[in-house]
């Protein structure tokens, strides 16, 4: 059986990969995913894949929050109780959970690489959260679908590339080695669109789009899929470009977003990087 129907492919086809939208899926009631797994999966991973903390936080900080004090078991068995958030990154350490992702992906790799080119660091993350939890307004630098296993979560999500949900300078920072947290001030909330996601729904996010996400009443279990392109890492090297730029005292032009390119920058980032090693 497929995860995602022949509908929901064309959907996706239509609105990828600027676009956000939601799709439906079938992953149901997966036995990798459910808590006991979970737990299991996070005792496995190394702990540079394993981030969590309390889950009681304000939709805009700029700084990692704190840990909770529980363990990643403890944490993900108890998330009705524990007050937390967990991310597992890197899912496809381990064989089950690679499998997983491979076969989710393939079933929409022909309609990404007609758009986009060829599918490139696939990456798989789970993320648990108790009863009202929030993660706060950010970005991600990958394609990314979001699919919702257990529990229900609204994702308020922002025009990717627009600088006034998320500044230039910021894209600029994270892409040398600064963070991907961003400032909040309520007054964004009016240009944001809000998208309820429960057990069998899927939303996709695009490359950079600035979101945070609110739980709901009970404890959530979501799977993100994850993948790169050319035009991605183009974006983001050229937003390292722009950085050096903008040290020595220019003001540089905004990177384009999908179809542009943005190969000249990026071409010179990598050179400034190879000379680096």
């Amino acid at each position: 059986m497929t995860v995602f129907s022949s509908d929901d492919r064309a959907t996706f086809a239509a609105n990828y990969p600027e676009v956000p939208h939601k799709l439906h899926h079938r992953l149901g009631h997966h036995p990798l995913l459910d808590l006991d797994a979970l737990a299991s999966l996070a005792e496995k991973l190394p702990a540079s894949s394993i981030e969590y903390n309390k889950a009681d936080l304000p939709i805009g900080i700029t700084e990692k929050p704190g840990a909770s004090g529980l363990s990643i078991g403890d944490t993900i068995r108890r998330i009705e109780q524990t007050g937390s958030w967990a991310a597992l990154k890197n899912i496809e350490q381990v064989p089950e959970y690679a499998a997983l992702l491979a076969d989710l992906l393939s079933e929409i790799q022909p309609e990404i690489e007609a758009r986009t080119g060829r599918m490139m660091k696939t990456q798989g993350f789970v993320f648990i959260t108790s009863p009202n939890g929030v993660t706060p307004y950010h970005f991600d630098p990958e394609h990314n679908i979001l699919l919702q296993i257990r529990g229900s979560k609204v994702m308020t999500q922002f025009p990717a590339g627009d600088p006034a949900y998320a500044p230039d300078e910021v894209h600029e920072t994270y892409h040398t080695g600064g963070g991907r947290e961003l400032t909040w001030r309520d007054e964004l909330e009016a240009g944001g669109m809000k998208f309820p996601l429960g057990p069998g729904e899927a939303l996709f996010v695009p490359v950079m789009a600035p979101h945070y996400v609110r739980n709901g009443p009970e404890g959530s279990v979501s799977l993100s899929i994850t993948w790169r392109s050319e035009w991605s890492f183009a974006e983001a090297d050229a937003r390292a470009f722009n950085a050096v730029l903008r040290r020595i005292g220019m003001k540089p032009v905004s990177t384009g977003r999908w179809p542009h390119g943005n190969q000249v920058k990026a071409l010179g980032w990598r050179l400034i990087r190879k000379v680096r090693g």
